[in-house]
């Protein structure tokens, strides 16, 4: 078990600390059975190590929360992060990471905002590419093949559509600020089992603790434990595809505009990451991605400049290559009693609209409206109300994700047209394309405004 104290001030190191240089906490590990822990600040090149107090301890030994958060990616950091913010006591619960995750995530204005609110994307703005366009190009090579089509933010009103943010980047700065609420204790295990009661639940992690709680959120992936042990099934697909994920320099400048070429295999998605710099996600069959990650890095090179038809000029790979196979998932429920799901635990569908963790943020946006509309008390039966209010939005954006990846994939004539037709409908009909990118970007608007419009004021 590690645990990292929460509790370290930066005012607490006494008159030779006490100019206000900014420091560093550097955590140390607890070693099992030793809830003890010291926090380690460096300041002018002198380390400074002072007891964190006693409230860590007592928490250790009563191992006894609010919340508990299964897993400590990006949905995860961000529940555990919203949640403490509102002073809830939250354990967050993940085991140490085993492989770096080196794609990128583009966020839409909607999920910029709640990271606002946050107070997390100030951190990250800086490193963050702007998506002022979108271009879709119909690289199928088919007998009937789509226009181009163009989304331009300025058309709705915006500066931007979204930005798109380094994984890595942005894990850091939600644990950072999870960390500094003071509410938040990270312990490195594996949630093994869990009990869940009428009054909160009980995990059981790998090495024989239990964490009681009043709330548990369910963002340990996939392959959830939490939903497992819950009872909560789930529908699982495959597809015959693998993303292939890497990151490069470019001659020419994206004018911060993503382009997607559809191919028969899947998207080939370039998304401005800096000056010019994109990632690449490649979908492409498993034995293809696999063969394009094994090249050399120069044949590597060629071959993205080559799909892209050099539409940004000279190649340069400046990151690992890294390949993720595509499937998809959905739990029968979002929601049980104490338990909530959370990103990838609640749906997974292939990378395509950035809809991915755009989706899981509505998640963590619902569970943090409910945890201050219920209070303290309320946790342990957010359940049932959580999943029926997020069916609506997970199930339209999964559906809807899984038609446009199968319509690519078909070689069935009829499809192809029909995918065609919309594609033209998109690039002709402006009011019908400016719904669509304004519903990209704050999903349900435009049911709302719909509704607005039909029903009478009362």
């Amino acid at each position: 078990m590690t645990l990292v104290c929460p509790l370290y001030k930066p005012n607490a190191m006494g008159a030779d600390a006490g100019d206000g240089a900014p420091k560093r906490r550097i955590p140390l590990l607890i070693g099992f059975g030793q809830p003890y822990c010291l926090c380690v600040t460096t300041h002018r090149g002198r380390k400074y190590m002072h007891e964190s107090g006693e409230q860590i301890h007592r928490q250790a030994a009563a191992q006894s929360f609010d919340v508990c958060v299964a897993g400590a990616g990006l949905a995860g950091l961000t529940a555990a992060l919203a949640l403490a913010r509102q002073g809830y006591t939250v354990a967050a619960i993940a085991p140490a990471a085993t492989r770096p995750d080196l794609r990128t995530t583009a966020l839409f204005a909607a999920s910029v905002d709640y990271l606002g609110n946050l107070g997390v994307w100030e951190s990250v703005a800086q490193g963050a590419a702007r998506l002022a366009g979108i271009r879709l190009i119909d690289a199928t090579d088919r007998l009937f093949r789509a226009p181009q089509v163009d989304f331009d933010a300025t058309e709705i009103g915006l500066d931007a559509f979204g930005y798109n943010v380094s994984n890595q980047t942005l894990t850091t700065a939600l644990r950072d600020a999870a960390a500094a609420t003071g509410n938040v204790n990270f312990i490195e295990g594996s949630v093994a089992d869990a009990r869940f009661g009428a009054q909160g639940a009980t995990l059981v992690l790998s090495d024989g603790m239990e964490i009681d709680c009043r709330l548990a959120v369910a963002a340990d992936g996939r392959n959830s434990v939490l939903r497992a042990v819950s009872g909560i099934g789930e529908h699982k697909w495959k597809y015959p595809q693998t993303a292939l994920v890497l990151d490069f320099e470019h001659d020419f400048s994206h004018n911060d505009v993503s382009t997607e070429f559809h191919t028969p295999a899947g998207p080939f998605a370039v998304v401005p990451l800096g000056e010019r710099q994109s990632s690449l996600v490649w979908v492409a069959r498993p034995e293809r991605a696999e063969a394009l990650a094994a090249l050399p890095v120069e044949e590597l090179e060629r071959a993205v400049e080559q799909r892209m038809q050099s539409m940004l000029g000279k190649v340069r790979i400046i990151s690992k290559v890294q390949t993720w196979p595509l499937s998809g998932m959905t739990a029968r429920q979002y929601g049980k009693g104490p338990l909530v799901l959370v990103g990838e635990a609640a749906h997974v569908f292939p990378p395509i609209g950035a809809q991915g963790f755009n989706l899981g943020i509505r998640d963590v946006e619902l569970v943090d409206k409910l945890a201050r509309e219920t209070g303290r008390d309320g946790l342990a039966k957010m359940g049932e109300r959580y999943h029926l209010r997020r069916v609506p939005d997970i199930g339209a954006r999964t559906a809807s994700v899984d038609l446009l990846n199968r319509t690519l994939l078909s070689a069935f004539l009829p499809v192809q047209i029909a995918r065609g037709v919309a594609l033209h409908a998109f690039t002709g009909i402006g009011p019908l394309r400016r719904m669509l990118m304004r519903e990209g970007v704050a999903p349900g608007s435009q049911l709302r405004h719909l509704m607005d419009r039909m029903l009478p004021a009362r």
